[in-house]
């Protein structure tokens, strides 16, 4: 799969059916070593943990994905597994 197969999908949690993003308005992760996608970081889009103006991400590990579509891309986030980092 090319990176351009996947710009434009939007991504939905299968967890409790919210949309997080587009792929386009992230960025992906590579693993310098295996050249393979580690995670996608999306722009939080909902301002969550935003502090003091700074911009928060969401990553998204690639073992999150269950399922790309042709529109869309399934991933499963519970509570316990987002990850959120701030950015400065």
């Amino acid at each position: 799969m090319k990176l351009s197969d996947l710009l434009g999908k939007e991504i939905i949690n299968i967890y409790d059916g919210a949309r997080l993003g587009t792929i386009g308005d992230s960025d992906l992760m590579i693993d310098r070593d295996s050249g393979f996608v580690d995670s996608i970081l999306l722009p939080n889009p909902n301002g969550f943990l935003r502090v003091f103006g700074e911009r928060s991400t969401l990553t998204i590990p690639w073992e999150a994905i269950k399922k790309i579509g042709d529109q869309v891309i399934i991933v499963e986030l519970d509570r316990t597994y987002h990850k959120m980092k701030l950015n400065s």
